[in-house]
């Protein structure tokens, strides 16, 4: 897309357009009850025009960013369904649960999942990798009773943990590699930060929300459950070989770049190639359902001489129909983030900020969390705040360590502070059966305390070691 011209407008007036924008989208949303793809569509527009972009380039804008959304996460989510779908109706999520239950016990049940979602997390993005866990969720969630909240928010405080604190997500990644850091020592770093962050900040805070929504249900977003008997279940060994493929993929495709990026490998080293291809993570989960389908559907049925080929084109409707939704509406709120973007209202506060001689990790988290206030994406907060703080750094005489501490500063705000700008607000909203307002209350208020705590535990070893 061509540099868009916008009109001139002043810093206050930016700021005014995009807090009355939220406001009136929360109305629409909340009091009118209009759907959220329209409302988010409609406000985009608005915004759009009223910060000064021109009649002619709002909708390219708009589409824009809608369509870079939905490219990154249908694939996910989609692959993620069918994954998920998969492991619930041959039974796997049973099995998983059985044995999750048998190991842990009933009542540390919301444990065990918040610490599966911690290692299932460490490679996979946080829509794909919590998408594909939900199935085994709702079915601990039905055996055992009682709130689905409290299951759902500890494992909800893992994945986000992990997606902004560890590299190889995408945000951390970026801010050690912008601000040079060395991303060993970021990830040994970040367990030390992020483990207690996740307990105190995360898994905590998740159960004392939980006991607020004593009674909310389990919701049926990927398809009624089905009991299936114990004789036709799947064995462990399988669900666990679709489980840990995409995570194998993945860290042989980020193994690979490390080796890369050290001189180890060339660009045109075999291996390295193949790695990119299928340990790109919308691959890795297409290759883990299509496995699955074989694996845990086709082999067991043709083994008993029962039908496939229609039956299995139906559970892949079934999976993707409820998906739809949540996609379009996720788009939309890329669409929304992506006119805040182009307004230059993040850039402007985060700039000010800078400027106002705070302490660098201070500073740091402050322009990371305008960032993500104001055009939604934890990644872009996260590059976008290293990108501004990469000088100071560059200038300071700080240790590895201390360098180290400020890149996961700039993770713990990008975590922070989610709303309706946030295409994983829309997301993880949804698929948990939430409407906007429970959304701010779970979501946001769970990424904000790990984004707090995160902060205060990186501000500390970051004085220490600077």
């Amino acid at each position: 897309m061509e540099e868009l011209v916008l009109a001139e407008r002043p810093v206050w007036l930016l700021l005014t357009i995009a807090v009355v924008a939220i406001v009136l989208l929360l109305v629409l949303i909340i009091k009118t009850r209009l759907h959220a793809f329209f409302s988010l569509l409609i406000i985009a527009v608005a915004t759009g025009l009223a910060a000064g972009i021109g009649v002619g380039d709002v909708i390219d804008v708009v589409i824009a960013g809608f369509s870079t959304t939905v490219g990154t996460v249908a694939l996910l989510v989609g692959f993620g369904a069918v994954l998920g779908r998969l492991i619930e109706i041959t039974g796997g999520a049973q099995v998983l649960a059985d044995k999750m239950l048998d190991t842990f016990g009933e009542k540390r049940a919301p444990l065990a999942l918040a610490v599966a979602s911690l290692l299932y997390a460490f490679p996979i993005f946080l829509d794909a990798g919590f998408i594909v866990m939900l199935p085994v969720i709702y079915t601990v969630a039905r055996r055992l009773g009682g709130s689905f909240m409290l299951y759902v928010l500890p494992s909800i405080a893992s994945f986000m943990m992990m997606h902004a604190l560890l590299p190889p997500h995408p945000g951390p990644t970026a801010a050690a590699t912008v601000m040079g850091a060395d991303v060993g020592l970021v990830i040994i770093v970040g367990l030390l930060i992020g483990l207690p962050t996740w307990y105190l900040g995360g898994y905590l805070v998740a159960r004392v929300i939980a006991r607020r929504y004593p009674d909310t249900p389990v919701p049926a977003l990927l398809g009624e459950p089905r009991e299936v008997p114990k004789d036709e279940r799947p064995s462990f060994g399988s669900i666990l070989l679709v489980l840990l493929m995409p995570l194998v993929l993945i860290f042989l495709n980020t193994g690979m770049a490390t080796l890369e990026a050290s001189g180890s490998v060339t660009e045109d080293n075999v291996l390295l190639q193949f790695s990119r291809l299928i340990g790109a993570t919308p691959v890795a989960l297409a290759l883990s359902a299509l496995t699955a389908m074989v694996l845990l559907y086709v082999l067991p049925r043709r083994r008993k001489g029962q039908e496939v080929g229609g039956l299995l084109e139906e559970l892949v409707d079934d999976a993707l129909s409820p998906v739809c939704a949540i996609i379009l509406i996720t788009g939309a709120g890329g669409a929304f983030g992506r006119v805040l973007t182009e307004t230059g209202i993040g850039g402007e506060v985060a700039n000010g900020l800078d400027a106002m001689g705070l302490p660098l990790i201070v500073a740091a988290y402050l322009v990371t969390t305008a960032m993500r206030i104001a055009q939604g994406s934890a990644t872009v907060a996260a590059t976008t705040g290293a990108s501004i703080m990469a000088p100071a750094i560059m200038a300071g005489d700080f240790s590895a360590i201390a360098v180290s501490a400020v890149v996961i500063a700039i993770g713990s705000a990008s975590i922070g502070w989610s709303h309706v700008n946030d295409s994983g607000f829309w997301l993880i909203g949804k698929f948990c059966g939430f409407d906007t307002v429970t959304t701010f209350k779970t979501w946001s208020l769970v990424g904000t305390t790990i984004s707090l705590v995160g902060f205060a535990l990186s501000a500390l070893v970051f004085v220490i070691a600077a």
